[in-house]
């Protein structure tokens, strides 16, 4: 594969930090530097740390730790972090190709820096309809434009992708860019099954296209076991994977670590020393079988807050609206019946109802008047939804009634 084609001019532009390439040398035995301009950690004012689990146990960060929290370093992550979720990765993906992990500062951090180093100004990528709205408003300034591919209660429709791209009339401008969320999407928690899967990787070889696999929710899929990531079958070295966790890392192959590390250290210089460190000593003490324990704790707890939100939907809204009940994630995608502009009726009425909903019309890619709402059911108690399910049906009602909307 030539990778480099997936990567703008301006990204191969970019040139590694004078400065922080010194770094590495650091440890050499008998170094002496005065090339950097690190602080001096005799003058951090944090010594130490201790943080508290839920379970009551206690974390403690030493001052050595402290300090290397509190310095700046020249590559993408902390190397006892990075070690392990690679090892992750491994345990749980199994990726038939080589990988490299990169840390940022959270999701929006290292998603939109991926955008920025495979998306050009003016470029077409290929996206979901509907997908996530943070991705959305950075990739419309960065000049972005956007062939949607059709969604369904399983996810993205492989049939639509190669109807798209084996249609598109100058194979010279085709899009080279697949941007997926594939597990609870957001804003639909619709899922894509394993056989879906294996299509859109299948049509990505066709079409030499490269893979972004947004996965924020695969470890909160309710069903045992879960549907496989891109990442494990991806025998090319064509996904770019990111999870999340406090910190959210990704998965890239070698040629693309380098435009990374490149991106961070002429925007943040680095990541977060003392978020990370944070994580790596709880990740420390849990292992990978403590990890996975707890995501399925998670997991469980997100899947009865679903399961009393749809309990209060098919108690008010039957009828009155339509979903697909989601397998996995924390959130609900409700077309409103007789309703063809749900903004308005959001904006203008459930405000009055002291009723929080996302409109639909946020979501697509070009944006486009729509019936749909989005509602989030991981935050509000039982209790909470259920009333503001019926709000939501009082809602309708008024403006089916009213015929307004």
């Amino acid at each position: 594969m030539n990778y480099t084609r997936f990567l703008t001019a301006r990204s191969l532009a970019r040139a590694p930090s004078a400065i922080r390439s010194l770094q590495k040398y650091l440890g050499i035995p008998g170094m002496i530097s005065l090339g950097g301009g690190n602080p001096n950690p005799s003058t951090f004012p944090l010594q130490s740390m201790t943080f508290t689990l839920r379970n009551g146990e206690t974390i403690n960060i030493d001052e050595p730790a402290m300090q290397k929290a509190l310095q700046v370093r020249g590559r993408c992550g902390l190397g006892e972090l990075v070690k392990w979720l690679g090892d992750l990765q491994t345990h749980v993906h199994n990726p038939p190709k080589p990988f490299d992990v990169c840390v940022g500062n959270g999701s929006q951090d290292v998603l939109t820096k991926a955008f920025e180093m495979c998306i050009g100004d003016g470029e077409v990528m290929l996206i979901e309809s509907p997908t996530y709205v943070g991705s959305l408003a950075f990739l419309r300034p960065l000049g972005a434009k956007f062939a949607e591919i059709d969604t369904d209660g399983e996810g993205l429709v492989p049939d639509h992708l190669e109807k798209i791209l084996a249609t598109w009339q100058n194979p010279a401008t085709r899009p080279k860019i697949l941007y997926t969320i594939p597990i609870g999407g957001n804003p639909t928690g619709a899922s894509v099954t394993l056989e879906r899967k294996k299509q859109v990787y299948a049509i990505a070889k066709k079409y030499d296209l490269l893979i972004i696999e947004d996965d924020p929710y695969y470890y909160l899929q309710f069903a045992k076991p879960g549907v496989p990531s891109y990442l494990s079958m991806d025998v090319d070295g064509r996904v770019l994977r990111f999870d999340s966790l406090t910190v959210l890392w990704k998965k890239t192959h070698q040629i693309y670590l380098p435009c990374l590390c490149c991106l961070d250290q002429s925007t943040l210089l680095n990541t977060s020393g003392v978020s990370q460190t944070i994580v790596n000593a709880l990740l420390q003490r849990w292992q990978i079988p403590g990890f996975l324990s707890h995501v399925e704790g998670v997991a469980g707890f997100y899947e009865g807050k679903r399961d009393a939100f749809l309990k209060s939907a098919n108690k008010y809204l039957t009828g009155l609206a339509e979903w697909t009940v989601p397998d996995s994630g924390m959130f609900v995608w409700l077309k409103l019946n007789g309703i063809s502009d749900s903004s308005r009726l959001v904006r203008e009425k459930a405000m009055e109802k002291k009723v929080l909903l996302v409109p639909g019309f946020e979501f697509f890619p070009n944006q486009k008047t729509t019936s749909y709402v989005r509602a989030s059911y991981s935050t509000a108690t039982a209790e909470e939804m259920d009333e503001a399910v019926r709000r939501v049906a009082d809602l309708v009602r008024e403006a089916q009634k009213e015929g307004t909307f």
